[in-house]
């Protein structure tokens, strides 16, 4: 009878096993692991800066605080970016994807200590010394959670439903959500490095080949359920591959609903921040070894840029990117050279203070959600970063007046090697200036017949190496190194080129 009730319980194990593995055709765990070695100096641009590690500022929707660091000295620390994910395909029209991620500074400690308390490092820190533990430090975040519906309702629409990355063309206008993912979960000190880059929403994909539809509607940020002080983003995109010289092309409307700074008036509703930018790419080989490539596009909408703000402004803005990457020598030479050029612009506010009397039109670029970039400093400056020279700036989101997304051009010259099969060189040179002059505040610049102390022309030089080195297929380690060179006009007070050294080690399976 006993082994009669253990045959049983094996049947009907297997009969459970069997029915459970009926309903997913396939599981696929993958994941990576990244750690990085980090070595900063003088992001502030300064030799000898104040002691002032960051400045807090209210975040955009006022339920917490937020940080934009003005760095003094250097730094040096370690960190980490833990990934996992689960791709589940249920059916041949229906699948799944899980990706958890944990990323840390390695054992931070914050200082609280107070008057005359024992700080000795002597084994006690951990048993009230004045250091405490960061208690989010091994916190894990669901990063992707989407089911994908292949064929759904008629064979050439697909929908996707849930948190999921979006990326159209370059990465130019919509690419990454890691700025707003980074209000809530600050636990990095370089979060440019973040891998929450996700956007919650749904998208549906229309496949008529060579044409390619999109429809996206996201939320970015939602406060309290019952106001209307929400940021949602609505697009769609439309594109085309023609079948000569491997070209294709794109035209794209993005609409951010942006309420979530309060109008000076009591109507949440006229608190009207919003953005509608449309615009056009495209890219082609007009010879084998050639890749060019172009997009413009137009902001409209209106501005409210701080609460105080009294009247909102209409927006007009321009950006533009173009690029050519040339390959012709790369089977001639045996290190496969590569070469790049890029030209960005984004238009800029003249005088971009903080006025809450202003009134006509904004000429400022908003980033949006922009996911490419080409430097390794300067390009974050006025996203997670600010100078000495430029203070922060409370407005819709923590800034500054010399800010790299608004108001810039800048030019990248771009190469490549392989002096190995495994070992990968690459560099780049950025030169960025202003479009337009910006309000100053250091002593020494002309001023105007109001009092306003104006600054224009070249911003600085970064300069940027990397080298790459695949031990294996599933392993590679890599070093950055970075230096940010500041322009005498911009940068009055600056008297130390901002420096950067990454070392990476990097796992996937």
């Amino acid at each position: 009878m006993k082994l009669f009730r253990v045959a049983l319980v094996i049947a009907v194990a297997l009969c459970l096993t069997a029915s459970a593995y009926a309903e997913t055709q396939s599981v696929k765990v993958s994941g990576d692991l990244t750690v990085r070695g980090i070595w900063r100096e003088a992001y502030e641009l300064r030799g000898n800066p104040p002691m002032d590690e960051g400045v807090v500022l209210g975040r955009r929707d006022g339920r917490t605080t937020d940080t934009l660091v003005l760095y003094g000295g250097h730094q040096s620390w370690w960190m980490s970016n833990t990934e996992v994910e689960v791709d589940a395909e249920l059916t041949d029209n229906v699948s799944t994807v899980i990706r958890l991620v944990n990323e840390r500074d390695w054992n931070v400690n914050v200082k609280n200590i107070n008057t005359g308390q024992n700080v000795s490092m002597n084994g006690s820190m951990f048993a009230g010394a004045g250091y405490v533990a960061n208690a989010d430090d091994f916190q894990v975040n669901v990063d992707l959670a989407y089911v994908t519906l292949k064929n759904f309702v008629y064979c050439p629409l697909s929908v996707t439903i849930g948190r999921q990355d979006l990326w159209f063309g370059k990465g130019f206008i919509v690419g990454s959500n890691a700025v707003y993912n980074n209000y809530s979960v600050g636990l990095i000190q370089a979060p440019e490095y973040t891998a929450r880059t996700a956007f919650d929403s749904i998208k549906a994909v229309l496949d008529y080949d060579p044409w390619t539809i999109s429809a996206i509607y996201s939320k970015i940020s939602e406060n309290a359920t019952s106001d209307f002080d929400d940021i949602d983003l609505y697009g769609v995109n439309v594109g085309y591959r023609f079948e000569c010289y491997k070209a294709e092309a794109e035209a794209y409307w993005f609409w951010k609903q942006d309420h979530s700074i309060p109008a000076w008036n009591s109507n949440k509703r006229d608190s009207n921040n919003d953005i509608h930018t449309i615009g056009m790419r495209g890219s082609m080989d007009p010879i084998c070894d050639l890749t060019v490539a172009g997009e413009v596009a137009y902001q409209f909408g209106s501005y409210i840029g701080a609460v105080d703000q009294a009247v909102g402004m209409a927006r007009s803005a321009w950006a533009a990117d173009a690029s050519a990457e040339y390959r012709g020598l790369m089977d001639k030479i045996c290190w496969k050279p590569k070469l790049g050029l890029e030209y960005i612009f984004y238009s800029g506010e003249e005088g971009e203070a903080n006025d809450n009397n202003a009134t006509g039109i904004y000429h400022g670029w908003d980033p949006m959600f922009r996911g490419k970039y080409d430097s390794a400093i300067r390009e974050f400056m006025g996203t997670y970063y600010s100078s000495y020279d430029y203070p922060i700036t409370a407005t819709g989101t923590p800034s500054c007046d010399d800010a790299s997304f608004t108001n810039q051009s800048q030019i990248v010259m771009s190469g490549s090697l392989e002096p190995m099969d495994c070992v990968t060189l690459k560099g780049n040179i950025n030169l960025f200036w202003l479009n337009s002059p910006i309000l100053a505040v250091n002593p020494g610049i002309p001023v105007d017949a109001v009092g306003n102390i104006w600054t224009k022309g070249y911003i600085g030089t970064e300069f940027d190496g990397q080298a790459i080195w695949d031990y294996t297929e599933d392993v590679s380690f890599g070093l950055l190194m970075a230096w940010f060179v500041p322009g005498a006009n911009v940068y009055q007070n600056a008297d130390k080129a901002a420096q950067d050294i990454v070392g990476t080690c990097k796992v996937s399976f």
